[in-house]
């Protein structure tokens, strides 16, 4: 018995031990040193080198900044340089006193600028619109359309209000350019005051560097003024020229609108175009001489004699070849007959020739170009007019 108690006791003990070194394998111990030895670094893994939630490490804070504009930015440095901290001295305040001024002049300035954009967008809308009209009446006259057609007659009205709004921007522009030369009158004098603030005696470093930011804003606000005039002269210039032309072509279209046919542009344009040196120039007309043949011979021996077309062709022509034409306009009517019936002819030829005349005046011919006269001839079978070039 006392053996097997032993024995037992033995055995006991034994699995104590054993079942001690398995519980310190599976469960450290609390204290002392970690029996796996001390921990090795971890390898990062792809999916914690991805995951940047997991890394608990605060960014430092920087003030966040959006940079300028260009030009603001400069602006805004040099404004922020020409403040700097007022000296106390007279110059100190004399500098004060014509920042102010600059203020005002900048901001005059801005409101001219708006206004010549605002300009600018009305006279492009304007003459989109002008052009749009204009294109359709001529694809309509070109395939041929009824005399005096009540659409092609609302279109040329509204292609007439259109050219008349850009007229009445170049008194706009006037106005504006006016303005400006004011304001560059205004700032030349206050480039002059900032120049002038140099010699004055009682003044810091503080204040001749504050000068010179200022003289630069100022020469910077001449220079936007001189640009803006430099603009305006070229716009009124060239708007100018556009509306003049514009018009005699207009007129011409009312012409061709009113017979249900097309004509071209103006014959006064068309000389321009040739020979802008000698558009102004009128030649003398000496008349035309026995036996001189004539450009155009328009019979009117029957009603509604549609010459329109057929002389605008012919006068087109002459003005390519000699810009600064003249034409020569004979009513001739026949001799024979009683006295009265002569004098009927007479009279009737020289109202053909009128209304020849009106025509050419409405295709854009100058009056001062064309010469009038009458005649009659023992050849001629019915009233004509007979055109000569000059």
């Amino acid at each position: 018995m006392k053996f097997r108690e032993y024995s037992s006791i033995l055995l006991g003990a034994a699995l104590l031990a054993g079942c001690s070194a398995a519980d310190e394998t599976l469960w450290p111990s609390l204290s002392g040193s970690d029996p796996a030895g001390p921990p090795k670094p971890a390898a990062a893994t792809p999916a914690t080198a991805s995951a940047p939630a997991r890394i608990n490490i605060a960014a430092p804070k920087e003030p966040t900044f959006t940079a300028p504009a260009p030009a603001e930015s400069a602006q805004a440095t040099a404004s922020a340089q020409a403040v700097g901290q007022p000296s106390g001295t007279f110059v100190g305040r004399k500098v004060a006193q014509m920042r102010t001024d600059l203020g005002k002049l900048q901001r005059s300035v801005g409101e001219l600028n708006k206004r010549m954009t605002q300009i600018s967008a009305q006279n492009i809308g304007s003459s989109q619109r002008y052009h749009e009209v204009v294109a359709a009446m001529n694809a309509k006259l070109q395939i041929g359309t009824t005399p005096g057609n009540p659409v092609l007659v609302k279109q040329w009205n509204e292609a007439q209000q259109k050219l008349e709004q850009i007229a009445e921007s170049l008194g706009r522009m006037d106005k504006l350019s006016n303005d400006s030369a004011g304001e560059a009158g205004l700032a030349a004098w206050l480039l002059d005051s900032v120049r002038a603030t140099y010699a004055l005696s009682g003044a810091v470093d503080e204040d001749h560097r504050q000068l010179r930011v200022l003289e630069d804003e100022v020469n910077r606000t001449v220079v936007l003024i001189d640009r803006l005039l430099n603009e305006l002269s070229e716009d009124v210039s060239r708007q100018t020229n556009y509306v003049s032309n514009e018009r005699r072509n207009l007129t011409t279209m009312s012409l061709a609108v009113k017979n249900g046919e097309l004509y071209g542009t103006s014959l006064v344009n068309r000389a321009f175009a040739q020979s802008q040196a000698l558009a102004s120039a009128t030649a003398q007309s000496t008349g035309p001489t026995a036996g001189e043949r004539p450009l155009v011979v328009i019979r009117f021996d029957r009603p509604n004699i549609q010459y329109q077309q057929a002389l605008y062709n012919a006068v087109s022509r002459a003005l390519e070849r000699k810009p600064n034409a003249s034409f020569d306009l004979v009513a001739v009517s026949p001799k024979r007959g009683s006295p009265a019936q002569a004098a009927l002819n007479s009279t009737q030829s020289k109202r053909n020739a009128e209304s020849v005349l009106r025509t050419l005046s409405g295709m854009g011919l100058p009056g001062n170009r064309v010469k009038l006269s009458s005649r009659t001839s023992q050849d001629a079978e019915s009233n004509e007019v007979q055109i000569f070039v000059r």
